[in-house]
């Protein structure tokens, strides 16, 4: 097993890896159908964007004032209103979820508009769903206030207050869910191409016997390594390509930043996905344990830990210390400051040098790991 790197054998070896990829369907399903179905999910499945919800409405007062405001909520973009005379029958609705909240204009309404005094307004929100019911909440309370404004206006006093605030939003004007959730899903995908399928190469020689006849031949280990890990790089690569194509063609996210740059983040995070599976394939020698390894350290923590779904400074204190030993972590940044903002090199390079750090540890451990089966 001494000697130079040989290229030959290290060629050799990576067709023979390419040859089993080739002949092993399981391996294209991964690659490049499951990229297909998680982009389906998160651009479409999974939407966190405030659409139309719908609500009781229900009006206790019969004046002018109280039909006015009435016809601001049933005639805007977020509410889809079901109105009513008392809360009795919509209280069913709420239960049965048919609806999300109700808004209740009191008796005297109109009465204490006309006396100048303030008059509130009644809303009730499904606490079930914390988020839907402070969205209701919200926007039933700014549209009473905009309304309250309009009515200001036309009697010619001042509507507006002395300080004017006006809200601008950089990188993605309409806050539009998909623009993070795709390129965030990128992430999911190349993890799973990355630890997932590594986690089963070295595990999938020792159970077909097949590592016995490798260690009577003069291969190193650097040779047998990169033969493992080279074919799901540029498989890793392939895929993030698939993956990119579709979330600008098909769920028409933007891409500010240049593609060499997409590749180089994805390169980066290659390494350490490729790096840990490698190392859990070579530890434990079973298909099996490794694939369930490789699900919990790899893909959950992806999911859960990289603020790819869930900010990271909104999680505990505790949490947040783990997620610095997330790979994933920082790859969902720069993958999201491609698409929405453009090459940001002082965000972005800082992340692709850890990822390389974490890249090197995990082959070190890696070779340690098979080096020692070998012996």
């Amino acid at each position: 097993m001494k000697g130079h790197f040989d290229l030959r054998r290290t060629r050799a070896l990576f067709i023979k890896e390419m040859t089993q990829i080739l002949r092993d369907p399981s391996t294209f399903l991964i690659a490049f159908l499951l990229p297909l179905i998680l982009l389906l999910l998160f651009g479409y499945g999974i939407n966190l964007d405030s659409g139309r919800t719908r609500v009781g409405l229900v009006v206790q007062d019969d004046s002018e004032a109280a039909f006015s405001l009435a016809s601001a909520y049933q005639n805007n973009r977020w509410f889809d209103v079901v109105t009513a005379r008392s809360t009795e029958p919509l209280k069913p609705l709420i239960v049965d979820d048919r609806i999300r909240g109700i808004i209740v204009i009191p008796q005297d309404f109109g009465a204490k508009m006309a006396r100048g005094q303030n008059a509130p307004i009644q809303i009730i929100a499904d606490g079930s769903l914390p988020n839907t019911a402070d969205f209701i909440a919200a926007y039933a309370e700014g549209l009473r206030a905009t309304w309250m404004a309009d009515r200001a206006l036309e009697k010619g006093k001042m509507a507006a207050p002395p300080v004017s605030l006006t809200t601008r939003f950089w990188f993605n004007p309409a806050l539009t869910s998909r623009y993070f959730l795709v390129p965030g899903s990128i992430a999911m995908v190349m993890t799973m191409i990355g630890t997932l399928l590594t986690a089963l190469v070295v595990a999938r020689e020792w159970e077909r016997g097949t590592m016995e006849a490798m260690m009577a031949t003069p291969m190193r280990m650097s040779e047998f390594i990169a033969s493992k890990i080279l074919p799901y790089f540029l498989l890793g690569l392939g895929s993030m390509a698939l993956c990119t194509l579709l979330a600008v063609l098909l769920f028409g996210v933007p891409l500010r930043g240049s593609v060499l740059t997409l590749f180089l983040i994805a390169s980066a995070f290659l390494l350490p996905a490729l790096g840990q599976g490698l190392f859990i394939s070579s530890a434990t020698k079973n298909q099996f344990a490794a694939s369930q390894i490789a699900l919990l350290t790899g893909f959950l923590p992806t999911l859960l830990l990289s603020g790819f779904l869930f900010e990271i400074p909104s999680m505990p204190r505790p949490i947040q210390l783990i997620t610095y030993i997330v790979p994933a972590r920082y790859l969902v940044p720069p993958l999201q400051t491609v698409f929405a903002a453009g090459d940001i090199w002082s965000l972005i390079l800082p992340n692709i040098g850890i990822m390389l750090l974490f890249g090197a540890g995990f082959f070190l451990l890696s070779f340690l790991v098979t080096r020692r089966s070998l012996d």
